[in-house]
């Protein structure tokens, strides 16, 4: 059973978040300010974390620094929970690292769907355990990522969207399958999302980032290895 922290001070909203995510078969743990919310993250080390912005004691994006700077949590999906709609401060939540970003109100079934389409990917990938291409190196049981044979940090997302391309290397991948295949989006309105992810996913790829390319109109594509 998959366990969710919830980081909300508004009591009645985790309520009733916290309500839906049980009857789906989740278990539930609540924290109400930013405090507890970083403290309970840190011993509980959940699966996946609801992470409201706008807390008391320590806000969302202070919470969320801590949990990436710590070993125990650097690798835990977040979906940020705000109140502020502008496209500025999606951008801002998914350059920081977030995995995925709700703005209130959202309806019990979106939520629902984001967070089954995240728990989904943290989870090992099918088929061979080891995968390598050009400098990159998968390990699918682990999750884990080299890069140059050195351990690197992607986030669930990043490895399941660094490992699609790079199984269909020299192939352009359109927008629209791989916010389908990596997030569960069904349309391109999420695009921005994309984007924020692979420019996110080539700084930490350094002078490697190259190797994934963006193909106008289309999508992206990773270089075949002997380009």
């Amino acid at each position: 059973m998959h366990r969710i922290l919830i980081v909300e001070d508004e009591r009645d909203i985790a309520d009733l978040i916290g309500f839906n995510l049980q009857r789906a078969g989740y278990e539930i743990i609540k924290a109400h300010d930013g405090v507890e919310g970083t403290e309970l993250a840190l011993r509980e080390r959940p699966d996946l974390i609801l992470l409201d912005l706008m807390l008391p004691g320590r806000d969302g994006y202070s919470v969320f620094r801590e949990l990436r700077r710590d070993t125990r949590t650097v690798n835990t999906p977040v979906i940020m929970l705000t109140a502020r709609a502008q496209t500025e401060d999606r951008i801002q939540g998914l350059e920081a690292g977030a995995d995925d970003y709700l703005t209130k109100p959202f309806s019990p079934k979106e939520l629902m769907l984001r967070v089954q389409a995240i728990l989904k990917r943290s989870e090992a990938p099918p088929g061979s355990v080891d995968f390598t291409y050009g400098p990159f190196r998968f390990d699918k049981n682990s999750l884990k990522f080299y890069l140059d044979n050195e351990p690197a940090e992607l986030t669930a997302t990043e490895f399941k969207l660094l490992l699609f391309l790079c199984e269909r290397s020299g192939k352009p991948q359109d927008r629209n399958d791989l916010l389908r295949t990596v997030w569960g989006y069904s349309d391109a309105t999420h695009s921005r999302t994309l984007d924020t992810h692979m420019k996110r996913l080539r700084q930490k790829l350094g002078t490697h980032g190259s190797w994934v390319e963006t193909v106008r109109g289309v999508g992206y594509c990773v270089a075949k290895a002997n380009a």
